[in-house]
């Protein structure tokens, strides 16, 4: 008596737990506007701008140049979302070690040392 008592306890656990596979969450969508859009990408705009100054060699060199921080961050949040967005851009394509033809020269130049040491043998000589 109590084997089938349990096993039919077992068996309605089994059969809820089948039905009913737990609290479902269902997601709420909706319609965003453009202004919670537009509000976002500014600030995301504003958070990589912030972001980039904040390092301490940026702020050394802006200081160099005489830029006040709490002007610049001023000026940052008067700027337009266009000027927002082409500061972003331009800061994100600017050649991260600075003049790329200053960096090719010099590769250039231990390229020409090194075959004149005979390191490497870059210029082949004909026999």
């Amino acid at each position: 008596m109590k084997s089938t008592h349990l096993r039919s306890t077992f068996v309605g656990i089994l059969a809820l737990a089948i039905v009913n596979p737990g609290f479902v969450n269902t997601a709420q969508a909706g319609i965003a506007g453009t202004e919670a859009m537009v509000s976002t990408a500014r600030d995301l705009h504003i958070a990589g701008l912030q972001g980039q100054l904040e390092r301490a060699d940026v702020r050394s060199e802006l200081a160099r140049l005489g830029v006040d921080p709490a002007a610049l961050d001023a000026r940052i949040a008067n700027l337009s979302d266009s000027e927002l967005a082409t500061l972003s851009k331009r800061l994100h394509d600017a050649p991260a070690g600075g003049n790329v033809v200053a960096v090719i020269g010099v590769v250039f130049i231990v390229l020409i040392i090194l075959e004149v040491v005979g390191v490497i043998d870059i210029f082949k000589k004909n026999p």
